[in-house]
């Protein structure tokens, strides 16, 4: 998948990919709070994946998801700054199945988010130089 990251303005930073765009903003370097951080996107698409996972294993047992989310939350190691440990309660309604307490956390594992920190990526940065369209 690819995706075009541009520069709206002020400290946004948006990433555009299919029909899609995930806007950012840096308050810290000056913008506007307009729409999240990177990072905090980042986050979310941690408790987000996992909450596909657990939405589906509901919907394929025909069991309601009302009442059922995630409550996700860091540990942050103080001398790095760096998360150390992410969290990530998923808190169930009473009427959800006792029998499947354990298999929907097992479902929530399977996030692909959470695999890829288990086996990261490599990275591979660089800069081209584009040529301007000449005007017509």
């Amino acid at each position: 998948m690819e995706m075009i990251i541009d520069f709206p303005g002020g400290a946004r930073v948006d990433a555009h990919f299919g029909p899609f765009t995930v806007p950012t903003d840096q308050p810290s370097y000056n913008g506007m709070a307009s729409a999240p951080t990177p990072f905090a996107t980042f986050l979310a698409s941690i408790g987000t994946c996992a909450g596909i996972y657990v939405l589906g294993f509901c919907q394929q047992r025909g069991i309601s998801a009302e009442g059922v989310r995630l409550v996700q939350s860091l540990e942050v190691n103080r001398m790095t700054g760096m998360v150390s440990k992410v969290k990530l309660d998923i808190q169930l309604p009473p009427t959800f199945p006792e029998k499947y307490k354990t298999a929907v956390i097992r479902a929530a594992d399977q996030c692909a988010v959470k695999k890829h920190f288990e086996t990261p990526p490599q990275f591979e940065i660089e800069a081209t130089t584009v040529p301007t369209l000449a005007s017509a």
